[in-house]
């Protein structure tokens, strides 16, 4: 566990929290004025440290929460299926424990399929959500497929061999080489998620519905933040929404992974998308 994260009182869900700094408030509000806080899901095979490079970016105006997934970091591993559903049940019981009434929920990839399953289930608990580098289509066919055979190669050979051929693809061509060191950051926390982490959110990945109503019928404030040059989202599924409730943004040199690719544009789309909510 890094020396800024702590655990629920069962330890059952790894997290960092930090508070802004003091009298900072999202888009220069005056001290005291109540912005809610930010909680940031990361993706498949991630961790929390996705996010460490904009902590500090954020966390100028922002008290910003970023647990680890069942299965990843250094929460919890139990074998069997991670639906979305439980993911997202996982983040209303850390919301809890936490006294946190209304948050702005943001999930990267995986992430943001939790989101979705979040602002289905518990609407009430959120002042605005959002997708970065995900979507509300539920998989193709032949991405069912490929789902399970990624939890085959996890049950046969470790988390490994999985991370290194999905890594790379989360980064634009252009930065694959350019970025070597956060391409080998991102394997690092890969290598280190749990087979049954691998394997139980593939196969929930796998089951999720389409979930684009929940974009469309939303009472708060969306974001839907792309990368231009994303490998692991088609260009037709990264705004899969309208409404002017819905604010979307494109990163022009980022692909998958816009936190590490252009860590100032994805926080400052952040921030920017926090004074809606």
């Amino acid at each position: 566990m890094t020396g800024n994260a702590k655990r629920t009182p069962d330890r059952s869900i790894a997290y960092r929290d930090e508070e802004p700094e003091t009298g900072q408030t999202a888009g220069g509000a005056a001290a005291g004025t109540s912005v809610p806080p930010l909680v940031l899901l990361h993706g498949y095979g991630g961790s929390h440290r996705y996010f460490d490079e904009i902590f500090p970016l954020l966390t100028k105006h922002l008290r910003v929460i970023a647990p680890d997934l069942r299965g990843h970091g250094d929460s919890a591993a139990p074998e069997g299926v991670y639906s979305m559903e439980t993911l997202a049940d996982d983040v209303r019981k850390l919301l809890d424990h936490l006294g946190l009434e209304r948050v702005v929920l943001l999930g990267h990839s995986l992430g943001g399929y939790v989101t979705l399953a979040f602002a289905e289930r518990y609407p009430e608990r959120l002042a605005g959500f959002g997708l970065l580098h995900s979507t509300a289509f539920p998989d193709t066919e032949e991405g069912r497929e490929n789902r399970l055979r990624t939890a085959e190669i996890a049950r046969r050979r470790g988390s490994a061999p999985v991370i290194d051929a999905l890594a790379p693809k989360l980064f634009s061509p252009a930065n694959r080489e350019k970025m070597a060191d956060r391409l080998d950051f991102v394997k690092r926390i890969g290598y280190g998620t749990p087979s049954n982490g691998i394997i139980g959110a593939a196969l929930g990945m796998r089951e999720r519905p389409d979930r684009r109503a929940v974009l469309e019928r939303a009472g708060v404030p969306v974001l839907l933040l792309a990368g231009a040059h994303d490998e692991a989202i088609p260009a037709e599924r990264r705004f899969p929404a309208d409404g002017p409730h819905i604010v979307k943004v494109e990163l022009p040199d980022a692909g998958h992974m816009g936190m590490l690719e252009s860590p100032r544009a994805f926080a400052d789309a952040i921030l920017d998308f926090v004074k809606r909510c």
